[in-house]
């Protein structure tokens, strides 16, 4: 990683739960309608779960003692007829509150990666990669339970607790006092349990991600190769299962958090009815109305119908703790600064030409270092070639970034076609502006696919015709499987050059009026370079060409050289004004041709 890479610090965090409540109440505003038809069903399928206890005090106090059979019998009858229809209510509730909850989802997802997408690049030299994947698919996975089921529980739980306290004081208000005295219990014992709950998720979340990493980064294809070519294997592993170790406690505290909560509620669940004929003896022993039989078991079935949800609705409780943990950490993301956005009225080029200019431009990447670049002017025709050559650490690849605005400039602008490109619309630019660096990636997809990937709309004749003119279409016709053959995990089934004719064959096919060209030979043998740099020419003819290069053999025929050294252009001209000059450029020269020579050698047979 280079020493001048951007300082990226993320925004600070926000943990305030009112905020974060009415952040995640937010997300469901678009499916209102639904959730106000969900809402109806909890209400309808409470009111209607509380008449069954009722039903049974009428057969135990009427029906059964009076021996009224056809009363018995339509009793009956309606408590199954109240079972089904709670049932079915319970469907349609749970139908329609998943598909809520999956929408929601949806839109989560999509969020985070729309927005990672527009994120500056040094956002993710800043971030492990597992540590993105982990929260789009950890921390949003995590949250599933809450969006899709937990938020209706919430409802339908406090409808039938409000629904049977009703019932129940209508039966009698001093035994519901009784039933209710133990409630202050339970809501302090969860409060306790989510709270902590809540800080062991985040730190589990945080142990997982780091997990996720160092998987992402171990088993990929190059991480293998490092490790076994190191003999790190077993290091690797000791390191993953000291990971592991680590969230095996975190899960058992997640788990043992709420255990002993769980165990005294079921205690008082047991205990309960025990008490309610207790209180009942003493009424009767004092004087008091006489109880019935059905009035009793009607009274202990609402109660038991009162601790379930009760329950329920605390467990609710805790696991919405659990949940804003989550939810913190996906809003963290999606509260990200955007570095680099599209202007409210952008301009759109139908035809760019390709001219690229550079005016007095100033870059840092850090506010408080030295400039990466700094008094950059600079002119490049349209169909022209300017080459940039320079030591290592002298703004080089920086330069190249922000054609495609990859990075903004500090000061000064960088214009196509005379517009700044911080004015243009980022279709325009993604049209007009090509990039082949030395970093090639490919999917792991299919030959065809990943060239698609330039031009979805591609037909089989524009592909060939694109890998022609790369040198590369003779080899995937050799291939079995042609161009429906499977690149492999970052290419890897493909050699350095290959991939590199790839990319080529890909810009070659979007067809951009500028072309970047970002040391896209650097990692090349010299026989290797010298197909690519073939497959090059054919890309540059005719196009505005930004050449970054360390090897000064494939800058000779640019219209213009420039020199950076230390963020500012030493020299500039041609490849034979430069030369007589004899000055940096010069110097470069001579060392590149000292090194080639070497290469040449050890290649020889």
């Amino acid at each position: 990683m280079r020493s001048d890479e951007p300082q990226w610090t993320p925004p600070p965090k926000d943990p305030e739960k009112p905020v974060q409540l009415r952040r995640i109440l937010a997300l469901f505003r678009p499916y209102r309608a639904r959730l106000a038809l969900v809402g109806l069903l909890v209400g309808a399928s409470s009111l209607v779960s509380v008449a069954s206890p009722f039903l049974l005090r009428e057969i135990l106090d009427v029906a059964i003692p009076g021996r009224r059979t056809g009363l018995l019998t339509l009793l009956a009858l309606g408590m199954i007829a109240t079972a089904v229809t709670t049932s079915v209510f319970g469907v349609l509730q749970t139908l329609l509150s998943t598909t809520v909850g999956q929408r929601v989802m949806h839109d989560l997802r999509t969020g985070v990666y729309a927005k990672l997408q527009r994120m500056p690049l040094a956002f993710f030299t800043r971030t492990r990669t597992g540590e993105v994947q982990s929260r789009i698919a950890n921390d949003i996975g995590g949250m599933q339970a809450t969006v899709t089921s937990t938020a209706t529980s919430l409802v339908s739980n406090l409808t039938s607790v409000i629904a049977t306290v009703c019932a129940m004081l209508a039966l009698d208000w001093r035994l519901t006092v009784v039933s209710l005295l133990l409630l202050p219990l339970f809501v302090w014992i969860s409060r306790r349990v989510g709270n902590e709950r809540k800080k062991i998720t985040t730190q589990r979340q945080k142990q997982m991600a780091a997990m996720s990493a160092m998987v992402t980064e171990s088993l990929s294809v190059s991480g293998i190769l490092l490790g076994r070519t190191m003999g790190r294997a077993d290091s690797l592993t000791q390191g993953f299962a000291d990971e592991s170790e680590r969230l095996v406690g975190l899960e058992v505290r997640a788990n043992m958090a709420g255990r002993w909560r769980m165990a005294t509620i079921g205690i008082v669940m047991a205990a309960m009815p025990a008490l309610i004929y207790w209180a009942a003896g003493l009424v009767l022993q004092f004087g008091g109305p006489v109880f019935s039989l059905g009035t009793l078991v009607a009274f202990v079935s609402l109660q038991q119908g009162l601790l379930r949800p009760t329950v329920s609705l605390l467990t609710t409780g805790v696991q919405m703790q659990t949940s804003l943990a989550l939810f913190q950490r996906i809003f963290e993301y999606l509260d990200l600064p955007v570095a680099i956005t599209e202007p409210a009225e952008p301009v759109r080029l139908p035809a760019p030409r390709g001219e690229i200019r550079f005016e007095n431009v100033r870059f840092c990447y850090d506010p408080e270092a030295a400039p990466t670049l700094d008094g950059i002017d600079l002119t490049v025709p349209a169909g022209g070639s300017l080459a940039v050559v320079g030591p290592t650490g002298s703004g080089k690849s920086t330069l190249s970034y922000l054609v495609p605005r990859l990075y903004d400039v500090t000061g000064g602008r960088v214009t196509l076609d005379g517009t700044d490109v911080r004015e243009l619309d980022f279709d325009t630019l993604a049209r007009s502006v090509g990039v082949v660096s030395q970093e090639t990636y490919l999917f792991h997809a299919s030959v065809a696919d990943n060239l698609r990937f330039a031009k979805p709309d591609a037909t089989d004749e524009e592909i060939a015709r694109a890998a022609r003119a790369a040198q590369i279409h003779d080899h995937i016709a050799a291939l079995p499987d042609g161009y429906d053959t499977l690149v492999g995990e970052r290419g890897y089934r493909f050699s350095g050059g290959e991939k590199q004719r790839l990319a080529i064959a890909r810009t070659i096919l979007r067809d951009p009026p500028v072309l970047v060209l970002d040391e896209a030979t650097s990692a090349l043998d010299t026989r290797t370079e010298h197909a690519v740099q073939q497959a090059i020419d054919e890309l540059s003819a005719g196009r505005t060409t930004l050449t970054i290069a360390h090897r000064l053999s494939t800058v000779r025929d640019a219209d213009q050289i420039v020199v950076l050294d230390g963020g500012r252009i030493a020299e500039r001209g041609t490849h034979d004004e430069l030369l007589a000059a004899e000055g940096r450029y010069a110097a470069l020269v001579r060392r590149d041709a000292h090194l080639t020579t070497a290469d040449d050698q050890a290649m020889a047979p």
